[in-house]
């Protein structure tokens, strides 16, 4: 799951200026964060198609979805994002149905990627990767092993100091949302402010909110204990096999990314032929090969290695088990603002 921080849109004209000029430079216009797909993909395409893609890198959802929403979608004709985004780009009208006459690797995805309460049927976007999130520790230092959202909360004093959380909001609040038995998409205002004060208070206990060092610091032993997406949990098990992922017995969150065709795009059969080509087997395997995340694709997932999944063991985690978790939805603007100005005081509050 990639990071979702806001960021404000700057230079939106000059943006949409380059935007206009790279779709004219080329037969469509992609944006992926970046190594979200395999370096020679684009190449590959090309050759399998005779369509040149032009690639737009963005490092949050935030960041193309201000540039989407401005532009009502002018410039882009594929765009992956995360579920909540997908949903909200759906109820502004700027998605094209996904067309299954024209997308026919959509027979590769596993029946449960066809029930994601978001888009059931996925009318009108594609999921791409998907997974939970959860505790990662180190085997060889903490026994027995977490089972709960609330030893993240109230780390016990063997533990003071040496525990991360993730700082997104969705997820910071998600950890504390779950150990009380509520939702991750709660939107009642007094769940909100106990999640807050529970966090503040967890603050002093924990070493760090860290969404993108967590893995190096349980590796070095800086930390022992890490509120952590399962795939980022998979680096930290490449460097330090002792490294396990749990899914705390409180249950969990599912996220999902997504691809997704703009309906203002000028090349939407160029669009479908790329969302097919990505389904394809081979191509779709390389996420699970070198991103370590789960896909929902059942034919690539069967060809994954033994190996593969013996040293990565949440990558065999089953789609019905997935679709246990509770689904990332899009909260609307007043809770998400809520959200928002939570977190704001949480790390604000003082150690």
């Amino acid at each position: 799951m990639r990071k979702l921080k806001g960021l404000m849109c700057l230079g939106l004209s000059v943006s949409l200026a380059l935007a206009s000029q790279a779709a004219s430079a080329k037969d469509m216009v992609i944006s992926i964060w970046d190594g979200y797909m395999a370096p020679d993909a684009l190449d590959k395409f090309k050759a399998d198609s005779g369509v040149d893609v032009d690639k737009a890198l963005h490092a949050t959802n935030e960041e193309i979805m201000g540039k989407l929403m401005a532009s009502g979608g002018e410039g882009y004709d594929v765009v992956f994002v995360s579920s909540p985004f997908a949903e909200v780009l759906h109820k502004q009208g700027l998605l094209a149905d996904i067309d299954p006459v024209k997308v026919p690797n959509l027979k590769n995805l596993y029946p449960e990627a066809n029930q994601l309460e978001y888009d059931p049927g996925n009318h009108f976007s594609v999921p791409y990767t998907w997974g939970t999130t959860g505790i990662c520790y180190r085997s060889d230092k903490v026994s027995p092993a977490p089972t709960s959202w609330n030893e993240l909360l109230n780390p016990s004093d063997a533990l003071k100091g040496k525990v991360t959380m993730l700082a997104t909001d969705r997820w910071m609040l998600g950890a504390a949302f779950l150990a009380k038995g509520w939702s991750v998409n709660d939107n009642d205002p007094s769940h909100i402010a106990a999640v807050r004060d529970q966090l503040i208070a967890t603050k002093k206990r924990i070493l760090a909110f860290d969404d993108t060092t967590f893995y190096s610091k349980l590796a070095s032993g800086e930390s022992l204990m890490a509120h952590a997406w399962d795939g980022w949990c998979n680096y930290g098990t490449q460097a330090n096999a002792a490294i396990k992922f749990v899914v705390p017995k409180e249950g969990s969150d599912l996220w999902v990314d997504t691809m997704v065709v703009l309906k203002s795009s000028k090349h939407q059969e160029a669009a479908f032929k790329f969302v097919n080509f990505m389904l394809a087997k081979e191509n779709h395997a390389w996420v699970a090969e070198n991103i370590l995340y789960k896909i929902p694709n059942q034919a690539a997932m069967a060809g994954l290695s033994a190996d593969l999944l013996k040293q990565y063991p949440n990558l065999t985690i089953a789609p019905s088990e997935l679709l246990k978790m509770q689904q990332l939805r899009d909260l609307g603007g007043t809770t998400q603002k809520a959200y928002t100005r939570a977190v704001t005081e949480i790390m604000a509050a003082q150690n």
